[in-house]
C-alpha cells in the first residue's frame, strides 16, 4: 500500500477540519436549544487537535464541550461504524 499522507501529528486534514469547525459557529448554534456559544478555543498544533466550545445556557451556567480530531493512518479506517 502506498500511503500519501506523511504527517499525522497533527495532519494537514486534522488542522483544516479544526478550522472548519470553528467557522461553523453560527450554523452549530442553530441546533443548540437554549444555549449559545460564548467562545471557541483550539489547540491545533497538538498531536490530536481539539476544539473547545464554551457555552452558556439560559440560566447563565457555563458549559464546555470538547471535540478531538483524530485522523487514522491510511488504510486503518473503520467505515462500518459511520
Amino acid at each position: 500500500m502506498n500511503m500519501k499522507t506523511k504527517q499525522y501529528n497533527p495532519s494537514h486534514l486534522e488542522i483544516e477540519f479544526t478550522h472548519a469547525l470553528i467557522q461553523l459557529k453560527k450554523e452549530l448554534e442553530q441546533y443548540l436549544t437554549d444555549n449559545k456559544i460564548v467562545s471557541i478555543r483550539s489547540d491545533e498544533q497538538s498531536d490530536n487537535p481539539a476544539v473547545h466550545f464554551h457555552l452558556e445556557d439560559m440560566d447563565g451556567d457555563q458549559h464546555e464541550l470538547v471535540i478531538r480530531i483524530i485522523q487514522r493512518v491510511d488504510g486503518q479506517s473503520d467505515h462500518s461504524s459511520a
